[in-house]
C-alpha cells in the first residue's frame, strides 16, 4: 500500500513558475513508476509527465515537453513536477500517481495509487 499527497499548487500569472511535490509513505517508493496528471474542470484526466524507478527514464505529454520536469528523489520517497512558462490551458487539478507496472506507463488505469490532488491556476 502507497499513499500519496500532493503538495505546492496555487494560483500564478502566466509565464510563471510552480513546482509540485508528491511525498510516499512507505519504504517501496523506489519500486514504482510515478506519474503525474491533470483533470481540468469538464475534461478526462490526462497524462502530463512519468518517470522510472531509478528515474533514469522520463516521459513527458506533447503539451508540456520542454516546460515541466519530472524528478524523483527516493532518499527522501518524493517526486517532482517543475512547472516553467505556465499556460492557462495549463489551469488544472494535478494527482501524482504511482505504477507497479514493469514499463513506466502513460495511462491512468495502469496506475495503482493516486493522490488527493492539487489545484493550479494560471491567470492570464
Amino acid at each position: 500500500q502507497v499513499q500519496l499527497v500532493e503538495s505546492g499548487g496555487g494560483l500564478v500569472q502566466a509565464g510563471g513558475s510552480l513546482r509540485l511535490s508528491c511525498a510516499a509513505s512507505g519504504r517501496t517508493f523506489s519500486s514504482y513508476n510515478m506519474g503525474w496528471f491533470r483533470q481540468a474542470p469538464g475534461k478526462e484526466r490526462e497524462f502530463v509527465a512519468a518517470i522510472s524507478r531509478s528515474g533514469g527514464s522520463t516521459y513527458y505529454a506533447d503539451s508540456v515537453k520542454g516546460r515541466f520536469t519530472i524528478s524523483r528523489d527516493n532518499a527522501k520517497n518524493t517526486v517532482y513536477l517543475q512547472m516553467n512558462s505556465l499556460k492557462p490551458e495549463d489551469t488544472a487539478v494535478y494527482y501524482c500517481a504511482a505504477s507497479g507496472a514493469v514499463r513506466v506507463p502513460t495511462i491512468t488505469v495502469a496506475y495503482d495509487y493516486w493522490g488527493q490532488g492539487t489545484q493550479v491556476t494560471v491567470s492570464p
